[in-house]
């Protein structure tokens, strides 16, 4: 009796040895939540893009080896992102958003340029990939602080209301980019409807369901309705328009949920949808085009994909 007790606890422990390590493998691969801020301590620079026959002022948030003002990059080489401003926008409207992405590893350059009463969304779209262009160059650039930093294959574009319509025009002239993502994109002229059914490439609109300045109803669902696959409509429920910015100005909407929680969805489902189109992280199906993306609390979920 006391032989086959020992020989039992011994199978037992045996097995808790062996399962061990695949428990911890599944929790290895275990999908990130990009609603979190990633590894990367937040760096940022100001400066003048020069491109494509464009100069303007720009603040650039990127993975830094340490947090604050123009500290070296973090090794590896990071994707690009160009963003958009909203109307009469400062960019630091969007601070909190564009840290959020340099943390899980995204170059994001955010142009200050067209951001008077009377903007034109054409040379908007033209600067966002002028961005694109001086990151791309910047790589190769001896003593650049973004010298062998960027994955000049990797780049996307993305933006606010005017700025998110810009981003589309931007995607339809540059064949570099390689991904959309939009935040209560706005029409523009050009169109940002036509640019998008001109998009071969994933392209993802994010909107506010009680949003009363680019509502989605008379924007991003006629955006995504023109759009060929890839591509999806993610609705916050009672999101609002400046919901997506840090704070509200004059003019302002509101809507039944708080900034605090929009902003964390809006982490979530934008930050998930770059890494996985950017091909950088293939775990984020589920979050992007799958179960978790399809039932997530508080976003409807429609999709070409």
């Amino acid at each position: 009796m006391l032989l086959r007790s020992m020989t039992a606890l011994l199978l037992t422990a045996a097995a808790a040895f062996t399962l061990a390590p695949a428990a911890q493998a599944s929790a290895s691969v275990r999908a990130a939540d990009p609603s979190t801020s990633g590894s990367f301590p937040v760096a940022y620079t100001d400066l003048t893009v020069s491109a494509s026959g464009r100069s303007y002022s720009a603040r650039v948030w990127y993975p830094g080896t340490t947090a604050g003002a123009n500290a070296p990059v973090a090794s590896g080489a990071h994707p690009g992102l160009a963003f958009g401003h909203g109307f009469f926008q400062a960019i630091t409207q969007y601070e909190s958003l564009l840290k959020h992405y340099a943390s899980w590893g995204v170059i994001t350059v955010a142009p200050k340029s067209q951001g008077g009463l009377f903007p034109s969304h054409s040379a908007f779209a033209d600067d966002l990939n002028a961005a694109l262009t001086w990151l791309t160059a910047q790589n190769s650039t001896t003593g650049s602080r973004f010298a062998g930093a960027v994955s000049t294959s990797r780049l996307a574009v993305s933006g606010h209301s005017m700025g998110g319509g810009a981003a589309l025009v931007a995607a339809s002239r540059n064949p570099a980019v390689r991904s959309v993502s939009t935040l209560a994109a706005a029409e523009t002229n050009p169109s940002a409807v036509s640019a998008s059914s001109a998009l071969g490439i994933p392209v993802q609109y994010v909107g506010g369901s009680a949003d009363s300045i680019a509502g989605v109803a008379g924007n991003q669902q006629k955006m995504y309705d023109a759009k060929p696959a890839a591509t999806q409509l993610r609705v916050i429920t009672g999101g609002f328009h400046c919901g997506f910015e840090d704070s509200s100005g004059i003019g302002c909407d509101s809507g039944a949920i708080t900034r605090t929680a929009q902003l964390k969805l809006t982490y979530g489902v934008t930050t998930a949808w770059l890494l996985y189109t950017l091909g950088l992280d293939s775990s984020l199906y589920d979050q992007v085009w799958g179960s978790a993306a399809q039932s997530l609390a508080g976003v409807v979920y429609t999709a070409k994909p």
